[in-house]
């Protein structure tokens, strides 16, 4: 089994780093900056997960003697030399990011790598692919978290996943935005997640009728019996059976806990099966409900008064559906040059693809008064504001005459120090205090910016420095060459 995930990479970083070996400025020092440009599905906000597997990655990130073989035998013909730097290789730099469960929006630094330009450049495809995919994962399940209402959510997700480490990492991300427990016993045992799980159809049909299934399984596992009730019928067959089965159980002193509906009319058969189960005294068993579910479907049953307790979501949480990738970037914003670092700038025809130059914070900026976040704050690590607390100036960078000045506030620092000059510097935290962050995240805003249908958009501001800089620099790439005279 592949242990090494050094070649966990895109070919065209390994070309980098020998072109950049090869010309002899490898050493040179860089910064660059993971972020998004726009939100996943349609919401207000991102929560950003990803961190504890960057930081298993880089803590053991070296070649193996079998990455550098499969190196030597590639069409570039790589230097023996360059190879044997390989073998001596280690991730000497500094990486702050976001905390995981942290409410992250456009244009703001998720993670910022500070390093050689060779190890800078080594850890950008990995890094892209935890932090989008689990992202992306995380801000799935916290849009159903906040429609579900206070109901039980697990994630059915595994077997639709693309592959092993979506199903696992997958099932964790789902677990920081809210979920309650996962049916993937993997991520239960790595991760500490409580595990959940009921039967398949497949249980019914094995036996000769479905009375006699359904007692078999309350025989072997009386405490924990939910029942799947539409292998045939739901109300004429299903339900009826599995009040005899909770009946048999009540005569032994237990209680059946659930039962699931996992196809038809969930809203319907949900308000006849709570009718039928009430009128049979059995109040106390919950419905739980699978079949495709999402977001939306949920927000529509719950309209429609479904009478659901607990939602089974699996296929269109784990692979992201209606969007299944969200897009995150790794942008080069200073770079050494004659032994001082300079800021440098990404141009493109597409206005939204122009990067902000510069190494640069971000700062949460909450009302003193309510407690709210009013924007997030970017600017570089020598000014002064917002740490001072002074007034400060929020403007629009498309559209600077929109401003405002907010003062007495708290500027509460997002990025945090996670390995400085190649140590690791940052305690993992446990899942539950990620889970306590993200709901204290999610108390700091304001409804209309957390509501699933047309948020009101969040702003994140750039200081008046760096816009001055991002422009300036706009300016001197895209000015027009002089005309000479002949």
């Amino acid at each position: 089994m592949q242990t090494s995930l050094a070649l966990h990479t895109d070919k065209y970083q390994i070309n980098m780093m020998y072109a950049h070996w090869a010309n002899g400025t490898h050493q040179r020092h860089a910064v660059f900056e993971a972020y998004f440009r726009k939100l996943p599905f349609g919401n207000g906000y991102a929560v950003f997960a990803g961190l504890e597997r960057i930081v298993h990655y880089v803590s053991s990130l070296k070649f193996t003697e079998e990455d550098i073989r499969y190196l030597a035998k590639q069409e570039e013909q790589y230097d023996e030399r360059f190879l044997e730097e390989l073998r001596r290789f280690e991730f000497r730099g500094t990486i702050h990011s976001m905390k995981e469960g942290a409410l992250v929006f456009p244009n703001e630094p998720l993670v910022r790598v500070e390093g050689t330009i060779m190890e800078a450049q080594l850890v950008e495809t990995a890094l892209l692919n935890f932090m989008n995919y689990q992202t992306l994962i995380a801000t799935k399940a916290s849009r159903i978290k906040q429609v579900a209402d206070g109901d039980t959510l697990l994630e059915f997700g595994t077997r639709r996943a693309q592959e092993a480490d979506a199903a696992v990492w997958g099932a964790r991300a789902a677990y920081v935005a809210g979920f309650h427990a996962t049916s993937n016993m993997l991520a239960g045992e790595r991760f500490g997640i409580p595990t959940a799980g009921t039967h398949a159809h497949s249980w019914v049909q094995s036996f000769m009728s479905e009375q006699e299934a359904f007692d078999a399984y309350a025989k072997v596992l009386p405490d924990q019996v939910t029942l799947l009730v539409d292998t045939f019928d739901t109300l004429e067959s299903g339900l009826p059976h599995a009040i005899k089965t909770a009946k048999m159980l009540e005569a032994q002193g237990k209680r059946m806990r659930a039962i699931r509906l996992d196809s038809g009319d969930l809203a319907y058969l949900s308000i006849q099966a709570r009718q039928m189960l009430d009128e049979a005294g059995l109040d106390y068993v919950q419905i739980v409900a699978s079949n495709d579910l999402d977001e939306n479907t949920i927000f529509n049953l719950k309209a429609e008064g479904a009478r659901i307790n607990t939602w089974g979501v699996g296929t269109q949480l784990i692979t992201a559906s209606d969007q299944p990738s969200l897009g995150g970037v790794y942008k080069l914003v200073e770079r050494e040059q004659d032994g001082e670092m300079v800021p440098t700038i990404k141009i493109s025809a597409n206005p939204e693809k122009v990067s902000t130059p510069g190494k640069k914070d971000v700062y949460r900026i909450v009302d003193q008064k309510t407690k709210k976040a009013v924007a997030d704050y970017i600017s570089f690590p020598d000014e002064d504001r917002p740490r001072n607390g002074k007034k400060l100036k929020l403007f629009n960078p498309v559209h600077p005459y929109l401003k405002k000045y907010v003062a007495n506030y708290d500027a509460i620092p997002m990025l945090e120090p996670i390995f400085v000059d190649g140590k690791q510097v940052y305690d993992l935290p446990s899942l539950d205090d990620i889970r306590s962050y993200h709901r204290e995240q999610l108390a700091l805003f304001w409804p209309q910016y957390l509501r699933k249908l047309n948020p009101e958009i969040y702003r994140v501001n750039i200081s008046q420095k760096a816009w001055e800089l991002k422009q300036k620099m706009i300016d001197s790439y895209m000015a027009p060459e002089p005309e000479h005279d002949e």
